[in-house]
């Protein structure tokens, strides 16, 4: 949320590395977050070392910079977010897409997705966009309490089909 009030400020985006994973659908930020650690720490909004000042005093200049660099990795987070949603619905033949978690709740991801898609897309209202950590929790709560019960060493599919 941090991210996207900033970017709303910005007057003239920061132009961020965008994710090149060809051939895949994973996601992978790593890079993009130290550019833009590079990057702030070259126009001196973020300290160099630990313990040192930021050489960009606060003020408005200050404010503008954080501004800028944040709707620069908003929107490079989001283009690829997009894309590789479009590419996976497409190769899925996916007849809707929803998004969900705590990053539908970002407005440009939500706009763009909206419009770039082909297909429907299915957004619960922000205030229901909450990290998934929650929604996990409240589905094996309920199952608990119906007595279902897992061992330990239950491990996680990350191919099981959903459907």
């Amino acid at each position: 949320p941090e991210i996207q009030r900033e970017a709303q400020k910005a007057q003239a985006p920061e132009r961020l590395p965008r994710v090149v994973l060809k051939d895949e659908l994973a996601f992978s930020f790593s890079g993009l977050k130290t550019a833009l650690l590079r990057r702030a720490q070259a126009v001196g909004v973020y300290p160099r070392q630990e313990g040192e000042t930021p050489a960009l005093a606060p003020g408005i200049l200050r404010q503008q910079v954080v501004a800028n660099l944040s709707a620069g990795f908003q929107e490079a987070i989001v283009e690829a977010l997009v894309e590789k949603t479009l590419e996976a619905a497409r190769l899925t033949q996916a007849r809707g897409i929803l998004l969900g978690g705590g990053v539908a709740a970002n407005a440009l991801l939500r706009q763009r997705m909206a419009e770039r898609s082909p297909v429907p897309v299915l957004v619960p209202r922000p205030s229901l966009c909450t990290d998934n950590g929650a929604m996990i929790a409240s589905a094996a709560f309920y199952r608990l309490v119906r007595g279902e019960h897992h061992p330990p060493s239950l491990d996680a599919d990350p191919s099981l089909r959903v459907g």
